[in-house]
């Protein structure tokens, strides 16, 4: 199932257009490069908030071990 690009209606994978807008819809072809570039963003969203959660905890770590009284 997809979405129409226009008016946002739910449509059977493959139509060529809306069925109750009538717009031209993307091919086959466009649809399945903006697959793959959505699969990317994703994944580079995910190495981000890894990255990102990382430093939180090295940040922890380090604020942790400065708050040790020294003697």
């Amino acid at each position: 199932m997809g979405f129409c690009i226009s008016c946002g209606q739910q449509h059977q994978d493959g139509i060529r257009f809306c069925r109750f807008c009538g717009n031209q819809q993307p091919g086959d072809q466009l649809l399945a490069r903006l697959r793959q570039e959505a699969e990317q963003i994703h994944y580079m969203r995910l190495q981000a908030q890894a990255l990102a959660q990382q430093q939180q905890q090295q940040q922890y770590s380090q604020n942790q071990y400065n708050q040790q009284p020294r003697w």
